[in-house]
């Protein structure tokens, strides 16, 4: 039955379920107080703690995201009710909040521990976690706790990293030391491994997982836990209603397939072009290009862009597929927001032509906001980095690149502090806050890429047809199969 309801649509699931509340609240007492439960129902919206960061909560120019945002996103529409998150600085100010104003729960990448669970009640859990030891590429590699003697060892305060120490050091360690570092996140223990200024630090398997392609070489030495549950995290006072929906809701989501394409979208690195990235790319040129290149050309003509370049963020937008749907509810061949295609007067996000024409211009409305000491070619560097992260963390990445004494005129300069606002000690600094800095560098070097090889394709195009033209066949030495991946 749970499996079932995930399938419906949208609208019927808010009735549905808006019906049942309703038949419910009729067969209860009005002498009594609202349950949790139904308190978030009578007030309509979802309350939710959460810690920015890439595999929880993060904001850019497509809108919210980050797997926590989007898995409470599921639950509050299973709920038939809006959801508000807000972030807090750091885990403890998270716990704290849980339960006050701000926060019916917490989806902030909680570990469930013994410490945790005396104060506050959690869902099931719906992944799992090892705690990881990192260190520096080249430096030597620790094999067990006892290789840390002597070493600086990091980790976040009331962390269950901190916590897992504790233990470590009562039951068998008793020499184990670390220092506790207020106001960082995982990211910037990576960050502070990668650069070398601590040897040592721990951060959840997960965290490494999708960020370790940002710092190379802040590398994994060994797990010092097993498997740990994720979960949601709930007040210790009151009744149970509120969790007891949470999960019912997880139950039917991982029955119907939901959460585990959720984790494969959010939990995984994907910022990297590689080598099998552009065997795809080559094998969608022949299969999937045909269908829009006509389209490409005469929307590229009619706003005075190049077609390859507009093709290219297509790409590295929808893969070519005028259907695709984000968890952020972006669609279409150049995965517009809703509000982006109602500014364009877009009707039909799907339709791949009016996405085209909408994404376009937006685009260059984008382009045209770059300030204008920036030329090309950086200035479409710039417009590109905008158009995937939005212009504010862009301005906030050009303030930082000044700050350091480098020039935020140059794309090459500000790509290398786009990523540094991921890192509290940066973002805190500048006006919009927290980023995902890496996926604008990546987005950039992406389509530079596939420009590249589509505009190889059609300079072979173009002489493929010269031949056919004199009515000559190919020689073997003709052929270069490598030209284009080998760019």
């Amino acid at each position: 039955m749970l499996g079932f309801y995930f399938h419906l649509k949208k609208t019927t699931k808010r009735i549905l379920y808006g019906l049942l509340l309703f038949l419910f609240a009729l067969t209860l007492s009005t002498s009594r107080a609202p349950t949790q439960l139904e308190e978030v129902i009578n007030r309509g919206e979802l309350r939710v703690i959460t810690l920015m960061g890439s595999t929880t909560y993060f904001q850019n120019a497509k809108g919210e995201g980050g797997f926590e945002y989007w898995l409470a996103s599921a639950f509050a529409e299973y709920l038939g009710v809006e959801l508000r998150m807000t972030p807090r600085e750091s885990v403890s100010g998270a716990i704290i909040a849980i339960g006050g104003p701000l926060g019916d729960m917490a989806a902030a990448g909680l570990t469930v521990t013994p410490q945790r669970q005396k104060a506050l009640r959690f869902s099931e859990p719906y992944y799992e976690v090892t705690q990881k030891l990192i260190y520096r590429n080249g430096s030597r590699r620790p094999r067990d706790i006892e290789d840390l003697a002597g070493g600086q060892l990091l980790v976040i305060p009331q962390s269950s990293h901190s916590e897992r120490l504790e233990d470590l050091k009562n039951d068998e360690y008793p020499s184990l030391e670390w220092r506790e570092a207020s106001g960082l996140e995982m990211l910037d223990l990576m960050a502070m491994v990668d650069s070398g200024e601590v040897e040592y630090a721990i951060v959840d398997s997960i965290s490494f997982q999708v960020d370790r392609g940002i710092y190379p070489r802040a590398r994994g030495a060994f797990d010092i836990s097993e498997p740990q549950p994720i979960a949601w995290a709930f007040p210790r006072h009151g009744d149970d209603s509120l969790v007891e929906a949470a999960n019912r809701f997880l139950e039917g989501y991982e029955a119907s397939g939901e959460l585990d394409r959720l984790k494969k979208r959010s939990l995984i690195q994907t910022n990297e072009f590689n080598f099998a990235g552009s065997q795809l790319f080559m094998k969608r040129v022949s299969s999937r290009l045909p269908d829009y290149q006509e389209m490409f050309q005469e929307v590229a003509q009619k706003y005075g862009i190049e077609w390859q370049l507009l093709a290219a963020i297509a790409y590295q937008e929808s893969h070519w597929d005028h259907k695709a749907t984000s968890p952020t509810g972006v669609r279409g061949l150049m995965m517009l927001t809703l509000p982006t295609a109602k500014e364009m007067g877009i009707k039909n996000r799907l339709d791949p032509r009016q996405s085209l024409d909408g994404g376009t211009r937006y685009f260059l409305q984008t382009k045209s906001r770059i300030p204008d000491d920036i030329t090309e070619p950086d200035r479409t560097w710039f417009a590109m980095a905008g158009y995937n992260i939005g212009l504010g963390h862009l301005e906030d990445a050009r303030v930082l690149t000044e700050r350091a004494g480098s020039n935020p005129h140059l794309w090459n300069d500000v790509k290398e502090f786009l990523p540094l606002l991921q890192q509290k000690k940066y973002y805190s600094t500048v006006k919009y806050g927290y980023a995902r800095g890496y996926e604008p560098v990546s987005y950039v070097r992406n389509v530079r890429h596939f420009r590249t090889i589509l505009n190889w394709h059609t300079l072979d195009e173009k002489r493929r047809l010269e031949r056919e033209n004199r009515l000559e066949l190919p020689n073997s030495s003709d052929w270069n199969t490598g030209s284009m991946l080998s760019l």
